[in-house]
């Protein structure tokens, strides 16, 4: 009797355990049914036309940080049109889907016709799931008055990804909100192969169907509800893998020092691994000087903030690297980007004053050589920011994906993908306000001053200003409608003297469904 009643028990239990599952699925069903639903309502859609006039080539920040939508021309220009969902308006929901879309028509660009976004992100509670091409801003940094981050800023056109992420800092449990994390790790491709082939000169390096990783992850220690101040610290890796490098070999009796042969890259289940975690083979031959598979770099990341209750400051760091030799403080961090920025929420003429100082003259010395088999001594320096013997440059599209300021690969007149100023040293100030509430503006100003590479130096530096003044103009009576003019201008003699405007009409809305 008693096994008998044991045994319904437990088949009781089961039955329970069953139906709990299977609620708990259907639920989880429902609650991803009626996130796609949601995802069909209150559609955010925008139409945007931009033209660019200037006396000889587009002033520098008149290109920089646009997210590659840009061009060095006198004139250019696009009309995109663009459709988003994005997951924050759904905040209320664990499930929650988000997508976007923007497609751009161009003059005078690499490609007439460009798909800028194009993604979908899938969230649960604190995490995401996110595939396709997305525009994102650098890490820890302003999106509109800084220089941009070091390893990847917003300068270059989007990278297609899968990608999964904390998107937001979450609060670590049972820590009194005094902990919290951020990260991403993704996998993508590169698009350029194209630009790639047209603007390399004959015989140059370049390379195609490039693999892209990228990982990131951010520690938060402060409560600013209990106490005004905050720390930030973190790690972000870059790595680009994979594909065809073409006219990698050299010959001693060819005067160019190119071959024209190309290197088939690895792209097997290791070299995913090995794009992680720094490690296997270049792919050069013996006797060449070979390092670890694929381009890496990165970058440490500080931040200390302080949150009044009418006005904030963030002091911030980061110290960039190319090389195991800067990640670990083998030679002290002392090429950096150093910031300060200044909240004022309550002042509409200047909100936001910003301050920043790149120094990337060290690159651990001018010296550099790898081991090999005949000479298994290792000697660090010259990293060579941006720049790699396999894949030319750290850019996409001909825009360095890291900061604008060590010059993109576009600004080459010799059509060489590589990047010949990466030893600056500049100061940059940024600053922002919204003076009524139909007008908005922002003014930077950079002076930099540039000493070229360890491999092509410039004995006297180059010096150079970079200016620009935008406002931005949106009537209440049209709802939605805005007007944006900037202009922009150089003088020295890094980029010459130039003087130019750009003008953008948007009109932004949206498409609600009951």
């Amino acid at each position: 009797m008693k096994r008998s009643m044991l045994n319904i028990r437990v088949n009781a239990y089961k039955v329970l355990f069953f139906v709990s599952v299977v609620s708990l699925f259907l639920n989880q069903q429902l609650n991803a049914q009626n996130a796609w639903n949601r995802a069909t309502k209150n559609i955010d859609y925008s139409i945007e036309a931009t033209t660019s006039l200037s006396k000889d080539v587009s002033p520098f920040w008149l290109t920089a940080n646009r997210y590659g939508l840009s061009a060095t021309k006198n004139s250019w220009g696009y009309l995109k049109v663009a459709l988003e969902h994005e997951t924050k308006k759904d905040s209320a929901y664990n499930w929650r889907v988000g997508y976007g879309v923007s497609l751009a028509a161009t003059y005078n660009f690499p490609s007439p016709f460009f798909i800028q976004q194009l993604y979908a992100d899938f969230d649960w509670r604190m995490l995401r799931f996110s595939v396709g091409s997305k525009e994102r801003p650098s890490e820890l940094k302003n999106s509109y008055l800084s220089t941009g981050g070091m390893t990847r800023s917003m300068n270059a056109r989007p990278i297609p990804q899968v990608r999964f992420e904390l998107p937001d800092f979450w609060t670590i449990p049972k820590t009194g909100d005094w902990l919290a994390i951020r990260g991403h790790i993704a996998y993508g491709w590169y698009t350029d192969d194209s630009w790639n082939e047209d603007f390399h000169a004959p015989g140059s390096l370049y390379s195609k169907g490039s693999l892209y990783h990228t990982k990131a992850g951010f520690l938060r220690i402060g409560n600013q509800k209990k106490f005004p101040l905050s720390f930030t610290g973190g790690l972000e890796m870059n790595t680009q893998f994979g594909g065809e490098a073409w006219n990698v070999g050299r010959r001693a009796d060819d005067t160019s020092g190119f071959t024209g042969e190309y290197i088939d890259l690895p792209e097997s289940l290791s070299s995913f691994w090995h794009a992680f975690i720094p490690g296997g083979d270049d792919g050069a031959r013996d006797g060449q000087f070979k390092n670890v598979e694929g381009n890496h770099l990165g970058s440490w990341h500080f931040s200390l903030d302080y949150k009044g209750k009418k006005w904030g400051a963030r002091a911030y760091a980061e110290h960039f690297f190319e090389d195991h030799s800067q990640m670990f403080l083998e030679y002290g961090w002392k090429d950096m980007l150093w910031g300060i920025e200044i909240d004022l929420p309550q002042n509409p003429f200047v909100s936001t004053i910003l301050y920043e100082h790149i120094g990337t003259t060290d690159q651990t010395g001018s010296i550099y050589h790898d081991a090999t088999t005949n000479l298994p001594i290792q000697i660090s320096g010259a990293d060579k920011y941006y720049t790699h013997m396999i894949y030319g440059a750290w850019q996409h599209w001909g825009h360095n994906i890291g900061n604008p300021l060590l010059l993109s690969p576009m600004y080459n007149v010799d059509h060489r993908i590589t990047t010949y100023h990466n030893r600056i040293k500049s100061h940059h100030i940024g600053l922002m306000g919204s003076p009524t509430n139909e007008i908005n503006y922002r003014v930077l100003y950079t002076h930099i001053k540039s000493l070229g590479s360890y491999t092509v130096p410039i004995i006297d530096p180059l010096y150079a200003n970079y200016f620009l003044l935008e406002v931005g103009y949106a009537p209440k009576r049209v709802d939605g409608l805005s007007l944006q003019a900037s202009l922009g201008a150089n003088t020295g003699k890094l980029l010459g003297n130039q003087l130019g405007g750009l003008l953008t009409l948007r009109w932004n809305g949206t498409i609600r469904k009951k």
